[in-house]
């Protein structure tokens, strides 16, 4: 069985301290230690296959260096996006990720941040499914730090990091108007969730008496956008334009207009939340909110890293979007 190869191993071979080979390995400031000597151990270190001992330095500092992932819908492109930058901004900072996805099941949930727990990771980020309260203050008395993404709740005091969805809605919403779109029918969840409930709040707001909510639930997606399109088209006083408050629902609509031969933008315009490739490919462009993927997921991983340096502080970052106007919600002259 081959040795394993250790820091004075390493030492030995560069003619320095084993203290100085651990600073520059352990990913510490180099300081005044020479860039020359300090890529001199990287490389022996790699040339020689060196492996930390995790178990070891776990004990030493009292952490596993891993963080716990929970997503709401690992088939939703939206979390599978930001799981990935995640994913590379914890690598950065020298954590590894363990994930799970709860496939919006309150249950499943609750089974996976018990798993994550015993697994010891030194601190969660969420993206929790509907009626998901108690698992909140479960984690709070539980002392584990922890940070919300994308879904969060105004009552309850956590770490969270999302879009300003009200003021979203609004930028989609008034792109239509502005193109002359009189009856905007709103296609959302069923849910208890703030975020998706203040892109209903930011539409409404604006469209007062003439918007048109349509609620469809999680299960039964599909389905029940082609029934509720369907209704929004034959009502009497029937829509023009449509707004898809995230990219599943929007797939879904788009499905169901295309089978009924309906040309967008010209008898129909519309506007979707969310950038996904399967839009890409419609003959018409979706205009679609785009939120600012890279700052959500490095910004979770930078609060949660401050909360478990700095017990559990709390903290809350809220960002813009940018609408992105393109063939889908145009008036052609």
């Amino acid at each position: 069985m081959n040795k394993k190869v250790s820091l004075k191993d390493i030492a030995a071979q560069v003619g320095v301290s084993t203290a100085l080979v651990s600073y520059v390995l352990n990913n510490k400031k180099e300081g005044r230690i020479g860039k020359e000597v300090a890529e001199k151990i990287k490389k022996v270190a790699r040339d020689l296959n060196y492996q930390p001992n995790q178990i070891a330095r776990s004990l030493k500092v009292q952490k596993t260096f891993s963080i716990g992932l929970i997503v709401a819908d690992i088939a939703n492109p939206f979390f599978a996006q930001i799981a990935r930058i995640i994913e590379d901004e914890a690598k950065k900072n020298g954590y590894s990720l363990i994930f799970g996805s709860s496939d919006e099941n309150v249950s499943k949930t609750q089974d996976l941040i018990e798993l994550l727990i015993n697994k010891q990771v030194d601190g969660l980020i969420l993206a929790l499914p509907d009626q998901a309260e108690e698992q909140i203050i479960y984690l709070k008395r539980s002392g584990i730090p922890f940070v919300l993404v994308d879904r969060y709740y105004p009552s309850i005091s956590t770490n969270f990091v999302a879009i300003n969805n009200y003021d979203a809605a609004q930028k989609a919403v008034r792109h239509l108007m502005e193109q002359g779109h009189k009856r905007v029918g709103i296609v959302t969840y069923k849910t208890t969730l703030f975020h998706l409930n203040e892109r209903v709040r930011g539409s409404v707001d604006l469209l007062r008496e003439n918007a048109l909510v349509g609620e469809v639930h999680i299960d039964h997606i599909q389905e029940d956008v082609t029934h509720l399109v369907a209704g929004f088209l034959s009502d009497a006083n029937p829509v023009d334009s449509l707004f898809f408050t995230s990219n599943l629902l929007a797939i879904a609509g788009l499905k169901y207009i295309n089978s009924l031969g309906i040309i967008i933008p010209d008898q129909l315009a519309v506007v979707a939340f969310d950038e996904t490739d399967a839009c890409d490919l419609f003959y018409a462009p979706l205009t679609f909110i785009r939120q600012p993927m890279a700052d959500l997921g490095r910004m979770s991983v930078k609060l949660l890293l401050n909360s478990i340096a700095n017990n559990n502080s709390i903290a809350a970052v809220q960002y813009d979007t940018e609408l992105v106007v393109r063939d889908s919600s145009i008036i052609r002259k």
